[in-house]
Formats: C-alpha cells, sequence, structure tokens
C-alpha cells in the first residue's frame, strides 16, 4: 500500500562513523541516507529484498544530485521524503528531501534510476504490476505543487552589473 503523498521514510539515525573532522556529517553519508530511504519507497513499488532473487532484476541509480542545505551532527534524527518526478517503463526520476526530526530541511537529492536485467546487464521494462505502481505514484505526485529545487543547477550565482 502506497503511502500518502509524498512517500515518508521511517527516522533514521546519524551514525557515529559518519562524523567527518568537521564534526558533521561527512558527505557521503547523505548519499547513504538518502538510499535507505529510497529503498523504504522502493519497496512499496515491489522492488523490495526478493525481487532479485525471483527475477534477476533490480534497479542502478544512473545519476544522482545532492544540495547540502543545513549541517547534520552525530545522533540527529532525519527522514527523507521521495517524490517521483517522471517516469517511463525503464527508468523513472526522483526527488528527496532530507528532513531534521524537528522539520528543518537538511539536504535534497535528485536522481534517476534504471530498471535492470542483471543477466546483461541492460536496461529492460519494468514489469507490468510494478510500473503500475510507479505510475499511480507519479499520478499523486503530479497533483502537488513540485519540490522546490527540482532540476537545480550547479553554477556560480552571477550578480547584474549596474
Amino acid at each position: 500500500m502506497l503511502q500518502p503523498a509524498p512517500f515518508m521514510s521511517s527516522f533514521m539515525e546519524i551514525e557515529t562513523g559518519w562524523i567527518d573532522f568537521n564534526n558533521h556529517l561527512n558527505m557521503g553519508y547523505y548519499t547513504v541516507l538518502f538510499d535507505r530511504a529510497a529503498d523504504q519507497a522502493f519497496e512499496s513499488f515491489g522492488f523490495g529484498p526478493d525481487y532479485v532473487q525471483k527475477h534477476n532484476h533490480s534497479t542502478f541509480s544512473a545519476e544522482f544530485h545532492i544540495r547540502y542545505l543545513r549541517e547534520l551532527k552525530l545522533r540527529d534524527r532525519v527522514r527523507s521524503s521521495f517524490w517521483l518526478i517522471e517516469h517511463d517503463d525503464k527508468k523513472f526520476h526522483s526527488f528527496q528531501e532530507l528532513y531534521h526530526e524537528d522539520g528543518w530541511l537538511a539536504a535534497t537529492g535528485e536522481g534517476l534510476t534504471l530498471h535492470v536485467d542483471l543477466s546483461g546487464p541492460k536496461v529492460v521494462p519494468m514489469p507490468a504490476d510494478i510500473h503500475a505502481r510507479v505510475a499511480a505514484m507519479a499520478a499523486t505526485h503530479a497533483q502537488l505543487p513540485r519540490p522546490e529545487g527540482v532540476g537545480a543547477k550547479i553554477g556560480l550565482r552571477r550578480r547584474a552589473k549596474g
């Protein structure tokens, strides 16, 4: 059963080994948090732990971009939204927001995920039942205002001369 839009993960706690010499969450572990949260959303589609064993198919991340907005520290608890922005029968574009348990936004992540036949490996269409659940989530999310930051570009901001 799909959760109301947007999908929200369970709470996750920042682990001791993830803290860097600046005494905050190392940048690589934001990806871990986003990935763990996405796994929860993927289970609602049918990409659970047994999917690979039953079908010899899986999902691969083709691209992922993170915006770091506010520091996270040891033992902070966070949860992540999961928005399905668009999809086709072989891939989907998602957007996530990482929220501190106090409600503030710590980071966003945006990715492109591929459905892959591991015997190739090659990108292949999702099974009809899974594609229907992906399409249902996408339709629900399409009715909501688009989250801020989707499609954000990297670059230096230039002030207008004058």
